[in-house]
């Protein structure tokens, strides 16, 4: 069992690489950490094996963080950010990953870790239990000056402000600024899918739905002409089967 630690000050990211740790068979998560501070204390009294990395974290950086360390574990760093790339592999690190973080690149980089300890990595695959977590699974976004909690099931659907995304439940909205396309590879594809440049939905919340649009409660969301196929594709894999017209 590889044991991982997070260190990333936006709590979207972190929950994204938790939620990717749990799908990976031979992956234990020891703790997230919002800054490096945090984590260098937690690193003298916990070994952990891998270290996903924030390069960019408040008062102290990734990078210092990782010359600090004397006895070094496998690090991923994890960025948004291109020009670090160079002092990165200067440190030795495993892999360096851009943000945003699609599982499949997340996996390319762990199948490195697990290279090094020569075992193959799989992806869990049970799902009862990611039933289970979804009802209890949430989101935090920031408004003006606080971090709002919003259960993925509540959400009926986020829509892009440009930097800012809308997020609408059935008893209230949240703007935060945040890229839409950041929040479609956070949430599960199994639940949610981007049907149009704006728009985000989740699956199991559509009532109805032609070719060119989605109807949610009482709202009409259209489809966009480049999502459409990605949107059917999303709607028949939950078993909702549409009539060609």
């Amino acid at each position: 069992m590889i044991k991982c630690l997070v260190v990333d000050d936006e709590p979207l990211a972190r929950q994204l690489l938790e939620s990717y740790v749990a799908r990976v068979n031979g992956l234990s998560l020891v703790k997230s950490c919002e800054n490096a501070i945090e984590a260098f204390t937690l690193l003298q009294q916990t070994k952990v094996d891998l270290i996903l990395l924030d390069i960019q974290l408040p008062q102290v950086t990734g990078i210092d963080l990782l010359k600090s360390l004397k006895d070094k574990p496998r690090v991923i760093l994890t960025t948004a950010y291109r020009q670090y790339a160079f002092d990165a592999y200067d440190l030795d690190v495993v892999d360096y990953l851009l943000k945003p973080i699609s599982f499949d690149r997340f996996l390319r980089g762990i199948s490195k870790v697990f290279e090094l300890k020569q075992v193959a990595p799989t992806e869990v695959q049970n799902d009862s239990s990611l039933l289970r977590s979804y009802d209890e699974a949430y989101l935090y976004f920031k408004e003006d000056r606080e971090m709002v909690k919003v259960y993925l099931k509540d959400i009926l659907y986020i829509e892009s402000l440009r930097d800012y995304v809308r997020v609408k439940t059935a008893t209230r909205q949240i703007i935060t600024y945040q890229k839409i396309s950041y929040l479609e590879q956070t949430l599960p594809e199994r639940k949610f899918t981007r049907i149009h440049r704006s728009f985000i939905v989740p699956i199991d919340k559509i009532s109805s739905f032609t070719p060119t649009g989605v109807k949610i409660g009482t709202i009409d969301i259209p489809i966009g002409r480049n999502y459409k196929n990605e949107a059917l594709r999303a709607l028949n894999r939950n078993n909702v089967l549409m009539k060609q017209e």
